[in-house]
């Protein structure tokens, strides 16, 4: 079983915690850890990017000019994308980033995450946080 050291809130050490195999001295899986962090990021996105097609953009709907006889070239919406002011062509729209990971995938990413900060010394273990007020500054 792996042993950490206890610290109090001064940076003394105060005991050892031995912890537990299952989850402390599980095998780190990099490609797991990695696919468990893309979905944590992806998951805080928005995804609320949106243009205005050629639909949504506000006028439009009269023909600018006549069809012939005018010499210019034939037309049928001010809102056309070749026009300044017209919609947008295959811009973004809402979507959703949302992907998904099997609980227990899940679970043996954390696992792996946590083996790898004890096998690189880097878990650190507090006996109490005890604060007078909480302080930002």
């Amino acid at each position: 079983m792996p042993k950490v050291a206890v610290y109090n809130m001064q940076g003394n050490t105060v005991g050892e915690l031995e912890l537990n195999d299952e989850i402390f001295a599980a095998p780190v899986n990099t490609g797991l850890m990695h696919q468990a962090v893309v979905m944590y990021l992806a998951n805080q996105r928005r995804g609320t990017a949106a243009t205005k097609t050629r639909a949504a953009v506000s006028g439009g709907g009269r023909k600018p000019w006549r069809q012939k006889g005018t010499g210019r070239a034939r037309h049928g919406s001010i809102r056309s994308p070749i026009w300044v002011g017209g919609g947008v062509t295959f811009g973004p729209q809402p979507r959703d980033y949302r992907l998904a990971m099997p609980k227990k995938a899940r679970r043996q990413a954390l696992k792996s995450a946590l083996s790898s900060k004890v096998a690189a010394g880097s878990l650190i273990v507090v006996d109490e946080l005890k604060f007078d007020e909480p302080k930002t500054r």
